[in-house]
């Protein structure tokens, strides 16, 4: 089944929404700062994408684009895409919403970095995504996944 991706429009409606997922946290906390001061009304330049059953979020995740100088993951460096915050809820799990996000990320032809959550090991492995083989000092504690387009390899 194909389900529309869209970019979320960051306003009061998408952070009501957002505390039905697990990973509310901070970086939404800090939006809401932002928004009672005016500064984002409907930001079209939302990091955040999500799917809608009806008229009720069911999946997000954010999408930020990161410059190859911030690069430590990919040979030669380069620009990619960082995924954060994939979360579906739990009643709509397992019906192909993280699958479909995760697909519309790699349409932007970037390679993609993702930390996984603890016991999504098996779905990052069947969406392409890999662990990083490199030296301890470079991951600052994160347990990074890349996926990268056909032709590109990780270092």
């Amino acid at each position: 089944m194909e389900y529309k991706v869209e970019r979320l429009l960051v306003n009061y409606k998408t952070l009501e929404e957002f505390k039905e997922f697990k990973g509310y946290g901070l970086q939404e906390l800090s939006m809401v700062d932002d928004l009672e001061a005016n500064i984002i009304e409907n930001d079209s330049q939302s990091p955040f994408y999500g799917i809608y059953f009806g008229d009720k979020l069911v999946a997000r995740m954010s999408l930020y684009e990161r410059s190859a100088k911030f690069d430590r993951y990919f040979e030669p460096n380069q620009d990619f895409l960082e995924l954060w915050k994939l979360e579906v809820l739990p009643k709509y799990q397992k019906k192909g919403y993280g699958e479909t996000l995760v697909e519309f990320a790699k349409r932007f032809g970037l390679p993609i970095k993702t930390n996984p959550r603890v016991k999504s090991q098996e779905f990052w492995n069947r969406m392409g995504f890999q662990p990083v083989e490199y030296d301890m000092e470079r991951d600052l504690g994160e347990n990074p996944l890349l996926w990268h387009p056909q032709g590109l390899k990780s270092s």
